[in-house]
């Protein structure tokens, strides 16, 4: 009987931690855009209020065609540092053009 008792407690336990999500900080999903010559780049389960560079993104060729499918809305931006007054904000499931240029993004 303790050993079915522990067993089953044990099984609990395991469950509970894979329930519960990676990050609490996590927009969770994956967040697309292309570069350079139509290649797609992911950022996967982005932290939430944090800026992020995209790695791909350059002075010379910023990235573009964003597309979120994370569950918290994205705020793109044309420069670096989420900085600057050209931004544009996707709300989880949207998607924008190849005329979007994107450097940089932060999720709610």
């Amino acid at each position: 009987m303790r050993l079915r008792n522990a067993l089953l407690a044990a099984t609990s336990a395991i469950a509970l931690v894979l329930a519960v999500p990676v990050s609490a900080n996590a927009a969770g999903g994956e967040f697309r855009y292309k570069y350079g010559a139509d290649f797609t780049g992911a950022l996967i389960d982005p932290e939430s209020r944090t800026c992020i560079d995209l790695p791909e993104a350059t002075d010379a060729e910023p990235a573009f065609a964003p597309s979120n499918r994370t569950r918290s809305t994205a705020t793109v931006f044309l420069d670096s540092g989420c900085a600057g007054e050209t931004s544009y904000l996707l709300r989880p499931g949207g998607r924008a053009g190849d005329r979007l240029l994107v450097r940089s993004v932060v999720f709610s």
